[in-house]
């Protein structure tokens, strides 16, 4: 197997564990930095795949095997941190409505017109 994509394979892999680690366990972890460690190595990856022969080493595709599982495993925990803050958002942004409202434009609850 190549050894400089094999190198750039384990790199990857460590960004983006250590990425679900910290999202997982609550860690505090500079967005930016990740994101552009992830990007670099995507770079390199897509430069070092263009030398991969047509018959790859079953060896390589065990490697990239292994990178999909922590790639989808990274991938499922970022969408619950998204999922997670579109819930929290959605719920500052109602309590912000309901505390700005004089409650003259909402329905009453559980009030009977008078006048009926």
């Amino acid at each position: 197997m190549n050894i400089a994509l094999a190198k750039a394979v384990d790199r990857l892999e460590d960004i983006l564990a250590a990425e679900t680690a910290a999202l997982d366990s609550g860690t505090s972890i500079d967005l930016a930095e990740i994101t552009g460690r992830k990007n670099q190595s995507l770079l390199e990856l897509t430069r070092l795949a263009k030398s991969v022969p047509a018959d790859r080493d079953p060896l390589l595709d065990q490697r990239l095997g292994r990178l999909r599982e922590v790639v989808e495993a990274n991938r499922r925990m970022l969408e619950l941190h998204v999922r997670a803050s579109h819930d929290i958002s959605t719920l500052i942004a109602r309590s912000i409505a309901e505390a700005e409202s004089d409650g003259t434009y909402s329905a009453s609850l559980g009030r009977r017109d008078a006048s009926r």
